[in-house]
């Protein structure tokens, strides 16, 4: 079997259906938006908003033939086997020599496309609120940590094999398992790195926060306000923490954008996934995803046979984490269509909860005026929906928590 030309038409293949979902995504904006959202735009608005999608939809055709482009002819000339020896022939110098090259291309052919999305696209529609000054620090924290990432799964790759074998399967796994939670726990100590926090001032909203959580039995150790406005008008906010101790962290936007009674009932739904024990279900497939990948990755450090075809001498350990990740570009969009079924159920879930402790028209209006704040799709095709997104359309929500307030 060429192994080469195997790769290289999953490369084809998988650009061709993300250029065919951008289409679909695009062809959706003439939709017509349902009657219970149609108040969330006023007619200037959703032209804005069209033009908005349509720039952003085209940008993302250009960054998606890109990478691919990229990686094609990256495969095809064997420059991941050229570049294996420039930090010296040990197996592990080879393998970050392979890793340090691709997440470097990588991010060479992604920041030029995130500076054309924030610093132009969201700029001409009033969005973006980050200097360049920002945005070239943020890019550079970004790579240093997605670099750090990368060289230490690919040094446990290396290792895990050299140790166990065929027996790595579960040991990686596991260990790669742990790292994600250990990424979860530390995710509010890398959010600093980012932005400022500071603590909410007293007032009607922190006491409707704390006594609803700590109703629930949830300990509320902290209610934070992020500077997000240096960055984005966008609004957004979450929980923090593990268990029924939480860090509740708001946008700043969001803080100016919205009443008490609906910020809490964002809250009372993100308590609804608490009650649910979302989190863990999210782990659970979590675990399953990092199994596939640990199986994938079994798979492309097992054949040795595979890496001539590429420029190797033999099994290369950087190598196998990017055919790992060409492996599973077929086997992600089936996934995602079972991960976001579940989470859709569960986002109906929450938001029946925040109706129940009495906040159903507040979670209404929160999650329009939500919509409206980060330009939202109001009508996204259902194969779109079934296929990306991890929440129901708002007119959907809607429509659930109108019939859980009748009841």
């Amino acid at each position: 079997m060429n192994y080469k030309i195997l790769a290289l038409i999953i490369i084809a293949v998988s650009c061709a259906y993300r250029l065919a979902l951008s289409v679909v995504r695009r062809k959706s904006f003439a939709n017509p938006v349902p009657e219970n959202v149609s108040d969330v735009y006023d007619s200037e608005t959703y032209a804005k908003w069209r033009r908005y999608s349509a720039e952003k939809a085209s940008l993302e055709v250009y960054s998606i033939l890109a990478s691919s482009f990229l990686t094609f002819v990256l495969i095809l000339t064997n420059a991941f086997g050229w570049v294996s020896g420039m930090l010296g022939n040990g197996v592990y110098a080879a393998a970050l020599a392979v890793t340090l090259f691709s997440a470097l291309t990588e991010a060479l052919i992604g920041i030029p496309f995130q500076y054309v999305d924030d610093m132009i696209i969201e700029q001409k529609y009033g969005f973006n609120r980050t200097t360049k000054q920002t945005f070239v620090s943020d890019r550079i924290k970004e790579t240093v940590i997605s670099l750090i990432l990368a060289c230490g799964l690919t040094c446990l790759l290396t290792l895990v094999h050299s140790w166990l074998g065929s027996r790595m399967i579960i040991v990686f796994a596991a260990i790669l398992f742990a790292l994600i939670l250990l990424i979860s726990f530390v995710f509010p100590f890398l959010t600093k790195i980012f932005n400022k926090f500071t603590d909410l001032e007293e007032g009607e909203l922190k006491e409707k926060l704390t006594a609803m959580l700590e109703g629930h039995g949830y300990h509320v150790r902290a209610i934070q306000v992020m500077d997000a406005s240096k960055r984005s008008s966008k609004t957004n906010a979450y929980f923090a923490g593990f268990g029924k101790t939480k860090t509740i962290v708001l946008y700043d936007t969001l803080v100016k954008a919205m009443t008490p009674d609906e910020i809490c009932a964002v809250f009372a739904h993100e308590m609804g996934h608490g009650l649910h024990r979302d989190t863990l279900k999210n782990q659970l497939s979590s675990l399953i995803s990092v199994f596939l990948i640990a199986c994938a990755a079994y798979a492309a450090v097992s054949l040795p046979e595979i890496y001539p075809s590429f420029g190797f001498e033999g099994v290369n350990y950087g190598f196998a984490m990017i055919l790992t990740g060409i492996a599973l570009d077929i086997v992600n969009p089936l996934f995602s269509i079972l991960t976001n079924a579940r989470s859709r159920r569960a986002e109906y879930r929450a938001d029946a909860q925040a109706a129940a402790e009495g906040y159903a028209g507040q979670l209404v209006s929160a999650l329009k005026k939500l919509a409206r704040a980060n330009f939202s799709h109001l009508s996204p095709a259902p194969v779109i929906v079934m296929l990306e997104y991890s929440h129901p359309t708002l007119s959907q929500r809607i429509s659930a928590i109108e019939r859980c307030g009748k009841r």
